[in-house]
């Protein structure tokens, strides 16, 4: 008797089992007009956790010849009571003949099992036609132009405005820059006469004339010494021009051979003496005083310097102005420009689109 009770336990589990799968399957519309869409709806029930496997159709693929699967929805699984699942699929169908249709049952994989749903019929039906009043039938209707809205123009009028103003502004800005005329800063390269060369030169000339070194002994010493200070001014960095003889010795002292600075000061007392009091010299003084001369500008000279001279010119306050409004007026230019490009592009973009 409990063998009985047993076996009966394990059929009734066994048969509980299966009976927790089901597979249904339900049309939306069983009558459709050529070329009208429907979906057929496929439900499987289950224990949760168990691999559901359900057709899988591509786009234009037909379930039954003359009938087309548009599309396949994704499987929707929602949860029941007695942990048990449903999961549904629909799929689009649609046929382009008129007929009654047999669509197969729709097979389905639980666990490795197959199940598979109840068939349907459709029935897709012509568009009915009224062949007895072929007046009610009209011809194609032309292409009708959409009616102006100013809203849809708006946008690409005004950048159409705004880009000939740009462009009006570009071009008043240009001849502004034209008739500006650029500052051009020409740098100039000269032979650089050495400071001891054009102390040489000028006293070869003072001693070519004879009649200045007799006759008129005061503007002798003051060319004489007009030279010497040049050089001096030139050569060791202070303004002799504007000092005393007194302080230009002084200066020099701490610079020169004593003894050569003790014989140009006697050259400067001479001058000094020549010019303020009348004092007159002897010719062989006057040659003394020019060797002393030489000899001093002689020992004293720098000759290893650049023999080449640049020179820049400086920019008045002007040409300052002038090269700051230019470069404005250039770095203006192209920002209008490249502005006006960016709205014509835009306004053309924009007109493309309404066309």
């Amino acid at each position: 008797m409990k063998r009985i009770i047993c076996i009966i336990s394990l059929v009734a589990c066994v048969l509980g089992l299966y009976a927790q799968v089901s597979v249904e399957s339900k049309i939306d519309s069983i009558e459709i007009l050529i070329g009208e869409q429907t979906d057929v709806v496929l439900t499987v029930t289950a224990k949760e956790g168990a691999v559901i496997k359900m057709p899988v159709f591509k786009p234009s693929q037909y379930i039954t010849p003359g009938v087309e699967v548009l599309s396949d929805s994704k499987a929707d699984t929602s949860q029941l009571d007695n942990n048990i699942i449903k999961v549904t699929k629909r799929y689009t169908l649609t046929s382009f003949d008129e007929n009654l249709y047999y669509i197969p049952p729709m097979k389905v994989t639980v666990d490795g099992k197959k199940y598979q749903s109840k068939s349907l019929a459709l029935k897709v039906l012509t568009v009915p036609v009224d062949t007895l009043h072929p007046e009610k039938f009209f011809p194609p209707k032309d292409v009708q132009n959409n009616p102006f809205q100013w809203e849809d123009w708006a946008s690409p009028f005004w950048f159409s405005v705004l880009f000939v103003l740009m462009g009006v502004l570009a071009y008043y800005l240009w001849t502004r820059l034209k008739e500006n005329k650029p500052v051009i800063a020409r740098v100039r390269i000269v032979k650089k006469v050495l400071p001891h060369q054009k102390a040489l030169s000028e006293i070869e000339h003072i001693k070519s004339d004879r009649r200045l070194m007799s006759e008129d002994q005061k503007a002798y010493y003051t060319l004489l010494t007009d030279v010497l200070r040049k050089y001096i001014k030139e050569r060791f960095g202070f303004n002799a021009m504007e000092m005393t003889s007194s302080e230009i010795i002084t200066r020099l002292q701490n610079e020169n051979d004593k003894k050569m600075v003790d014989e140009l000061k006697e050259l400067f007392v001479t001058a000094d003496l020549v010019k303020f009091a009348k004092y007159s010299t002897l010719i062989n003084e006057n040659d003394a005083n020019l060797v002393n001369a030489i000899e001093f500008i002689n020992t004293t000279k720098v000759e290893n310097q650049p023999v080449v001279e640049r020179i820049e010119p400086k920019l008045t306050e002007t040409d300052k102005r002038n090269m700051r409004s230019r470069t404005i007026l250039k770095v203006s230019i192209i920002a209008l420009v490249v502005v006006s490009i960016s709205l014509l592009a835009l306004a053309i973009y924009q007109v493309s689109l309404l066309i």
